[in-house]
């Protein structure tokens, strides 16, 4: 009985034979992996499309998540700076933690020399006073607790551009008897503009000051809460009401809110010495961090399912691409061919998916993410919030690399087990799958 010929596939049509004895001598001869694994993968055009189709879909998936969740970090920092706190604050040490019970005892005295000195730093583009008080606003009939600030307006209406006024104007320097409103106060006291109302507060020689106001405008910003609570008088207004000059912070507006933290660090140098401390809006505003953490781990777990998804349906594929082709295996390793250089050439051959499917899905992701962010996608306002806004999509160079990566490597992992397993399967039963 004659022993099988191990070089012809009585199974397979006539080019499956020419590719075999191709591969052989090319490996034998050392010649261009890259090239022969890419012809494999083009063998088998409909589970190859399946494969990149589902690699590029992950990559996209990804692309699309992460840099959703980076605008949303983006525009809940913004809103924060450009409704409340500004990008910096400076204040006498201890005012942050304890100071709102009695501010009076927290003032800024040279505040023009102060303004004047962090004004000089080139990243800076505004610096403003704001005075705090507590009191009462009385509306004829009832009275309500309040948290104030005396601002200078002009200023603070070129910071707050999401601060928005949804009945009136916006407070005035001219406005020594104005006073804006939050939509909460208004709601509570059932304030319009025009209104005149009365405001009750314990002065720095700790007597009872009052002054009548008119209200020129309702404001909503970022946090309902803030809203429920807040008017914002002039800071000449304050300083007559309370019977003292100075102020508490001096709220710093920047050019750009990436130099946040260099321009801190420049003013705890300049000002070490002094009886001052310099915070950052994530500092003013510590919730921020608690979700940026929050929307972190949920993109990891996403991240995971993912490279879950990329790795069960490249497995998938390869696994069925590598058994239908034993018999090529088994004529490989009977030409000479090491085990590793079966495993090698699987692995390539998932490297080469990976990699084509990857940059199918970058390219899938970032056209996407342009033309989601052109249109805009409308959101809620968050918890605890008044303001909805519209989302974008950001295409964030780190993300997709990350997604890239994810694509390539979810790949290479899936292609390992199958590959071994082929390698290690008996010789002889390899060549039995050629008859």
């Amino acid at each position: 009985m004659n022993a099988p010929d191990p070089t012809r596939d009585r199974s397979g049509p006539p080019a499956l034979q020419r590719a075999t004895l191709a591969m052989a001598g090319v490996l034998n001869a050392g010649g261009p992996l890259l090239r022969l694994a890419l012809r494999n993968v083009a063998r088998h055009r409909g589970r190859t499309t399946m494969t990149l189709a589902a690699i590029a879909f992950g990559v996209a998936s990804l692309i699309l998540t992460g840099g959703f969740v980076r605008d949303i970090y983006a525009q809940l920092g913004e809103a924060l700076i450009h409704s409340q706190t500004g990008h910096l604050q400076l204040m006498r040490n201890g005012y942050y933690e304890s100071g709102t019970r009695s501010p009076e005892r927290y003032r800024i005295d040279d505040v023009a020399g102060l303004e004047r000195s962090i004004g000089a730093l080139p990243q800076v583009e505004d610096v403003m006073a704001r005075v705090a008080f507590a009191g009462l606003l009385n509306n004829g009939r009832t009275d309500w607790a309040i948290v104030g600030e005396g601002v200078e307006p002009d200023k603070e209406a070129r910071l707050g551009s999401y601060m928005r006024i949804v009945a009136g104007r916006q407070l005035r320097d001219g406005d020594r008897e104005g006073v804006l409103v939050g939509a909460g106060v208004a709601a509570a006291l059932g304030l319009a503009p025009g209104r005149r109302v009365t405001l009750l507060v314990n002065s720095a020689e700790a007597g009872m000051n009052t002054i009548d106001l008119e209200v020129v405008g309702v404001f909503q910003s970022f946090s309902k809460d803030f809203d429920a609570r807040a008017i914002r008088i002039t800071r000449a207004a304050a300083t007559d009401l309370l019977a003292s000059p100075g102020a508490n912070t001096l709220v710093v507006s920047l050019r750009d809110t990436a130099d946040t933290d260099d321009v801190a660090a420049a003013l705890r140098k300049r000002f070490g010495v002094a009886p001052f401390e310099v915070l950052t809006w994530k500092r003013l505003n510590d919730f921020y961090d608690k979700t940026v953490a929050l929307y972190d781990h949920q993109f990891g777990v996403l991240q995971l399912i993912i490279l879950g998804m990329v790795l069960l349906s490249v497995a998938n594929s390869v696994n069925m691409t590598v058994f239908e082709r034993l018999g090529e295996f088994g004529t490989m390793r009977a030409l000479g061919n090491r085990t590793r250089d079966v495993v090698r050439l699987v692995i390539v051959e998932a490297g080469c998916l990976g990699v084509i499917g990857a940059t199918i899905g970058v390219a899938l992701g970032v056209a996407l993410a342009l033309v989601i962010s052109a249109i805009g996608i409308p959101m809620p306002p968050p918890p605890n919030a008044n303001l909805g806004y519209t989302a974008h999509v950001r295409v964030v160079p780190w993300v997709v690399a990350t997604a890239f990566l994810v694509g390539i490597i979810g790949s290479l992992l899936a292609a390992i087990w199958p590959a071994r397993r082929v390698a290690r399967r008996d010789l002889a039963e390899a060549l039995q799958a050629n008859i």
